[in-house]
Parts: C-alpha cells; structure tokens; sequence
C-alpha cells in the first residue's frame, strides 16, 4: 500500500478502479509557408473553426448547465473563444510570418501563456491553464485530432492526470466519474469548482500520481483531508469501506432533518447559512435547512460579467438574491478583488510581487471610492426587497472601518437626495480575516453590528502559509492553537457586547471541527451547501457542555497534532 498527498479540492470519498489518464501531447505543429493569397483562406479555416466551438458551447449554455459554477466556467470559455486580442494577434502573425494557421494559433498561445505562468498571482497562473486547454481545443479541430473524451467513460472510475483542463472536467458524468486525483492543479483551478458543482471528491497536488498509479489500481481517494491510497491493505479498505457505507446512509438520515433547527442535545440552538453568488441554488439550499446566506460573494458580479458593473445591474442581481431567499437574511460581502481574485479591467497593468499582501478587498475599495459606492448604492436600494446585511472585507483595524462606514451613510445620502427608498435598519459587520482585526475585536466590535471569520485568509496570514503552493500547503492547519486563540478572542468580544459571532470560511464546513467550534462558542456557521446536512446532524447529535469542554481542551494544546489527536479521539469515543 502506498500513500499520497495532495491539496484537498472538493470534499468526498471514493473507492474504485483507477482510470489513468495521460494527456497524448500535440503532435508536432505543421509549420509550413503560404502565399499571400492563402492568408484569407487559413484566416477563413480559423474563424470558421472558432464559429462551431462557440456555437456548441452557446448550445450548452441554453441547455442551462446543471450549476452557476458550469454556467461561468462556460460563459469564461465563450468569452475566451471571442477574445478580440487574441483574434487580432493570431492575424497579425499569419500576415506577418505567412505561415499556416495552426503555427500562428500555438506561437501566440504559448506566448501568452509563458506571461501568465511568470506571475506571481495565483488566478494569473490558473488563466494561463485556461489558455492551454483554449489553444488545444482550436489545433485538435485544425488538425482533426480525435482527443479521448472522458462522456465516453461507461463504468464508475477514478481519474488519474498530470493535469485536467477544464474543458475536460465539463465533459464527466458523475454516475460514472467516482473520483479525481492529479498531480497538477489546486482548489482554486476551474478543475477544482467544476468537481465541487459536481459533487465529485477530488485531490490535486500530489506531483507524482500519475507516475505512481496504474490504471486498474485500487484507489481510496479522500477529498476532504487530500489523502489517496494506492491499493490499500485488507484493514484500510475495510476500514474506508465502512466510512463509505455509513456516509451513504447518514446522507439518508441526514435527509430527515429537513425542516428541523440545528440544536444540541442540551438545547444551545446555532444558525446554518450558505455561501454563495448567485440565487440559482438557494431554493435546494433552503429546503435543505439553510437559514439564509452567511456570504454573499459580490465579486463574481464583476469577474463573470467581464466589465466594471454598473448601479443598475447590481441592484437587479443584490434584488434577485434578496427575494429569493423569501425573508431570510441575506450577509453580502462587499467586492473582495485583488490577491487571488484578480479582475482584469480593474488591475490592469498591477502586478505585485505580494498580492495577498498588497492592494486588495477593502483596501482597493477605499482607494476606489466611485466604485464602492456605486456598489453601496446598490445594496441599499435593494435592501428594500429582503432582509439583507452589509459585511466589508479584511478590516484590519478601526481607521479602515470607520473610512467605510463614513462611506456607507454619504451613500445613503446620495440614495436620499434622489428619493430611492432603502432599509432603515441594515445590520453592518466586518469580516476577522487577519490577525490584527481578532486583536483589537473588542474595539471593533463598538462599531460593528456583527463579526463573521474568514478562516482561510485567517489561516494563512496567522500561520504565513500559501495554501495554493503544494510545497507549504500542509502547514495551512486550522487545528493550529494559534487559529484556535485568534477564533475564541473574536467570539468572546462580539458576546461581551451582546452581539452574534460567525465563521464563513472553509473551516465551518469541515465536519471533523464541528464539535470545536461549537464548543468555542459561535453562533453561526455559514458554508458550501453540501456540508449543511451533515454539519446540522453533527450539532444535533453534540452536546454543548461536552463540547465546550472540548474547546477548553484544545485551547490548551501546544500544537496543531495534539489538536488534531483530539478531536480524533472525541470522535472515537462520541
């Protein structure tokens, strides 16, 4: 039995037959001259060839994919395939070099590709990937390469690549694609969000699995915890084969806590949200039991639209939401650009060496006033549609808060000057993302109707760690007694002051952790939507004084192992 590590990128287990999967490398590109007359003729080839890939991918789109993640990975696609620069450049080297079309489609590809993979920023990186599987789609069909197409795959499999492209994860069936390991990507890469949306569990990372794996191996693959074992012993078959069987059924039984609230055995009720960007899934959320949306993500109205959002188009989306949820509060997060989530027109020409550490989130959004209170704008005359709350984004100290809220009433202002009719009663609150806001919490809190943590920038500005980087992305722990501290100091200011605490990063729907941070004192937890069955049967299953002894507990530990050796015996003996 061997084992392998990877990055964990969409939670899940899975047992099954390997499918390796090793991409055939282009065939050598035909370089050839041609006369100025043909030029027209291969232009013709190309635009042709773009012409019936986009009209698939529009046919797709009217099909309407089964996710909003399907639907912007595909309307990402379109708007690639018709990229106007990319067209022009492809010209202009086919009249310059007057070679065939293909050599102009890959040297323009590979060139603009060599730029995104020099920079620093990690959505940068994952474009040039999406370039690569763009570039490979037009020289496949130029060249009328048949291409392996994983809808061909007729029995339950687990999928073993170097790399999968997008393109690629869009074309798998879930009935029978069990499972996804490579040894490229992490859980920010379309891979990654098209395997989450279709709920397949899947481990990226590990360097070196499809140099270890062979197709026919027996697999295990952990999507929660990023653990894939290559056939596995007699004991940890037996023992994932159990956990496979009783996450089969708990998933029946958790079913039947629809409608029910998520309270511990001794009474101490907790409030389940959802976090999401857009109301096509709210309603199965809502059914499910969700209480609302814990994280409205604003951004994806400007990284899917591909143009800065005007007023108009925000309050029709903030709206949408709003009366989707049917009452229910609905927390959006002001534009939380820059670091990981580049928006092009809005960053153009800033590459920073440190971008996680640089002009991000509500820090672009101060420095942008006209943009943040267009946005503000929006929310509030919204606001009259539902129940909604405003949460500005990695607030590292009160100047920032305070420069926000100044911003937040000279919009109302703008809204009363022009009569447009808003909420008198919006809940503010920041988000705990770094360390310095979880320290001075008891001074924000003053001006804050509410905290909610962000764990994953908490996790990885507390501990230094890149958690996209496979080299360092096992130090990314969020047992760690330091998170641990930052998370109880921020709870315990906001009740001091008579007001809730959540968490909306990942680690609130991480199951093995439910017991500690319920213990810990929240009063909201706000997730993906397929952990809120299991994290509600968790809490109801709980009890809060056990629970708050467990947190006692690991607030005394020493390190993030002990944490973790912890909680595994709790679970062992609950």
């Amino acid at each position: 039995m061997k084992e392998l590590r990877g990055i964990p990128s969409s939670n899940g287990l899975a047992i099954g037959k390997a499918l390796l999967h090793l991409d055939d490398a282009l065939m050598e590109i035909p370089r050839y001259s041609i006369t100025q007359k043909q030029i027209n003729k291969e232009w013709q080839r190309f635009s042709d060839i773009v012409a019936g890939i986009t009209g698939k991918i529009e046919k797709k789109l009217k099909e309407n994919p089964a996710s909003k993640e399907q639907r912007d990975i595909l309307g990402a696609r379109l708007l690639m395939f018709n990229d106007i620069e990319f067209h022009e450049n492809v010209k202009k080297r086919l009249e310059d070099q007057r070679q065939n079309i293909e050599s102009a489609v890959w040297d323009v590809s590979q060139e603009l590709v060599r730029k995104l993979s020099a920079l620093t920023n990690e959505s940068f990186r994952e474009r040039a990937a999406d370039v690569s599987d763009i570039a490979r789609e037009l020289l496949n069909t130029l060249l009328s390469i048949q291409q392996f197409s994983f809808d061909s795959v007729n029995e339950p499999v687990i999928i073993v690549a170097h790399d999968l492209l997008p393109s690629q994860a869009l074309a798998m069936d879930k009935n029978f694609i069990k499972a996804i390991v490579t040894d490229a990507g992490s859980g920010i890469s379309h891979t990654a969000i098209i395997a989450r949306s279709l709920w397949i569990p899947a481990v990226m990372g590990t360097s070196s699995a499809s140099k270890q794996i062979k197709t026919g191996d027996i697999l295990i693959v952990d999507g929660g915890s990023g653990i894939v074992f290559i056939d596995p012993d007699k004991e940890t078959l037996s023992h994932y084969q159990k956990m496979l069987k009783e996450n089969k059924a708990r998933l029946k039984a958790d079913k039947s806590l629809d409608g029910h609230s998520a309270t511990t055995t001794d009474g101490r009720r907790f409030t389940l949200k959802v976090n999401m960007e857009s109301a096509q899934e709210l309603k199965k959320a809502i059914a499910q039991g969700a209480e609302g949306i814990g994280l409205y993500r604003s951004e994806f109205l400007f990284l899917t639209e591909g143009k800065t959002e005007t007023e108009e188009n925000q309050y029709k989306a903030y709206s949408e939401i709003l009366k989707a949820a049917k009452g229910l509060p609905v927390t959006i997060r002001t534009l939380d650009s820059g670091g990981d989530k580049i928006i092009p027109y809005l960053f153009q020409n800033d590459d920073e060496k440190n971008p996680l550490l640089g002009w991000r989130s509500i820090r672009f959004s101060l420095s942008m006033p006209d943009i943040f209170m267009t946005q503000l704008r929006a929310i509030l005359r919204a606001s009259v549609h539902g129940k909604v709350q405003i949460m500005f984004p990695l607030i590292s100290g009160m100047e920032e808060l305070e420069q926000a809220l100044i911003l937040l009433e000279q919009a109302k202002s703008e809204c009363s000057a022009k009569n447009q009719k808003y909420s008198n009663n919006i809940p503010v609150g920041i988000m705990i993302e770094v360390p310095s806001a979880a320290l001075v919490a008891d001074k924000l809190i003053k001006k804050s109707d509410f905290f909610s943590i962000g764990t994953n920038d908490l996790i990885q500005y507390t501990l230094g760690v890149d958690r996209s980087n496979e080299k360092v992305s096992y130090l990314a722990q969020p047992e760690h007694p330091a998170i641990l501290h930052l998370i109880k100091k921020t709870i315990d200011a906001a009740h001091k002051k008579g007001k809730p605490a959540a968490m909306c990063g990942e680690m609130a729907g991480n199951t093995e952790l439910i017991p500690l941070l319920v213990g810990l004192g929240l009063d909201e937890l706000s997730m993906n939507v397929y952990a809120l069955h299991e994290v509600k049967r968790i809490i109801c299953e709980s009890s809060f004084k056990e629970c708050q002894e467990l947190a006692q507990k690991a607030l005394r530990c020493s390190s993030a192992k002990e944490v973790a050796s912890l909680l595994k015996r709790n679970k062992l003996t609950s």
